[in-house]
């Protein structure tokens, strides 16, 4: 796999919950650290994502804010 992305967190996948178009996919990349995406149900199914299989994160981020208290 070839990305621009320098972002990319492998994990596995522990949820696919699909709505009328858009699905979250979760994916947990560390115990108990998720990760959701929102991508389409095409994209899901292309990807051949299910429950227990093995799939990367990609984050990318124009910007990255940062807050203290």
């Amino acid at each position: 796999m070839k990305i621009s992305a320098r972002n990319v967190i492998k994990g596995k996948v522990v949820a696919v919950e699909k709505g009328a178009t858009t699905a979250h996919v979760k994916i947990e990349i560390a115990a108990g650290q998720i990760v959701t995406a929102a991508i389409t149900n095409e994209a899901v199914d292309s990807l051949k994502l299910t429950v227990g299989g093995e799939a990367y994160a990609v984050v990318k981020a124009s910007d990255v804010m940062v807050a203290v208290d």
